[in-house]
């Protein structure tokens, strides 16, 4: 990971200053590194050695935060990671045109591995990517959206990108198709498992330990699932509630939605999808070798459940 960001910094380097000063205030924000670390993890389990791994963890965390950059102007989003958002602080337009820097930067590098399929299946991530973005700024304020509507979003929006960067690794060594199924399956579920954990501390969660602010998906009309439990489960007054604030993108009653959603046991079912995810990604590891970097694999599932932030 050290490799990983000192490649970063070098790969930012650009004879535009305002573009550099965005990315290094974005990647200086820290964050969990989730799918570099995803990447190298399912090198090693898979024996994968070659530096081009460095280079390819690099490209999915410049895509992610790419993403990111753009998913901010969208939200209009405030705080992430505990600090003022690129969008925040620069303005809309310099985060959008940045976000589209890291994408093509992105792309520099990943052709540079020479390697056709590498290319196909991040070129085909980032595309499913924009497709879940739109389709999660379609369902905006519409409190009909049900399980079905709300997972195909989140799988499309943030899974993938889990996908692509477990499916990689089996791709550079030229693994059977079942191994890289299962490779692919790994990170697809432990991704939805990531998104799902992440949409209950919107309701369950620390502002201080999260970085953002609770209460923001609802602030955005986003029907995620503890209020979709919530409404399925709630008397017709409870439900009314709920609805009227994701119509209107309303706040000031969310100490009640918060109640709401743990009185009609919507925050304990949430969870239990969360791990039946988790359980997907564990049992998807059993069609690679025991090795550390298994066990590696394997504990990120099963702590991803108890997750602060």
């Amino acid at each position: 990971m050290s490799l990983v960001d000192e490649l970063t910094k070098n790969r930012l380097d650009t004879s535009v200053p305002l573009v550099g000063q965005i990315c290094q205030y974005i990647i200086s924000a820290g964050g969990k590194r989730l799918r570099p670390a995803l990447l190298l993890l399912m090198s090693g389990a898979l024996g994968y050695t070659d530096n081009h791994r460095i280079q390819l963890a690099a490209v999915v965390e410049f895509i992610h935060t790419a993403t990111l950059l753009h998913d901010d102007v969208v939200d209009e989003s405030t705080l992430r990671r505990g600090r003022a958002t690129a969008n925040a602080s620069f303005g809309n337009p310099a985060s959008v045109l940045v976000g589209d820097f890291l994408y093509s930067r992105a792309f520099q590098m990943m052709v540079e591995c020479k390697e056709m399929r590498v290319l196909a299946v991040l070129a085909e991530a980032t595309n499913v990517i924009a497709e879940g973005e739109v389709l999660q700024l379609m369902n905006m304020h519409d409190p009909s959206i049900d399980a079905a509507g709300y997972l195909r979003v989140i799988r499309s929006k943030t899974a993938k990108l889990f996908e692509a960067s477990c499916r990689i690794p089996a791709v550079m060594t030229g693994s059977s198709e079942i191994v890289e199924r299962a490779c692919a399956d790994y990170g697809q579920a432990l991704g939805t498992a990531f998104q799902v954990i992440d949409d209950v501390l919107d309701y369950d969660g620390d502002t201080t330990e999260l970085g953002k602010n609770l209460g923001d998906d609802l602030r955005e009309g986003k029907t995620t699932l503890p209020l979709i439990i919530a409404m399925q489960k709630g008397s017709p007054a409870q439900k009314e509630l709920i609805e009227n604030a994701i119509r209107l993108g309303r706040v000031d009653q969310l100490s009640d939605i918060v109640s709401i959603v743990h009185e009609t046991g919507a925050m304990l079912e949430t969870r239990e999808a969360a791990m039946v995810e988790a359980r997907r990604a564990l049992k998807a590891l059993d069609h690679l070798d025991d090795s550390v970097f298994k066990s590696g694999l394997a504990e990120l599932a099963e702590g991803l459940l108890n997750r602060k932030a």
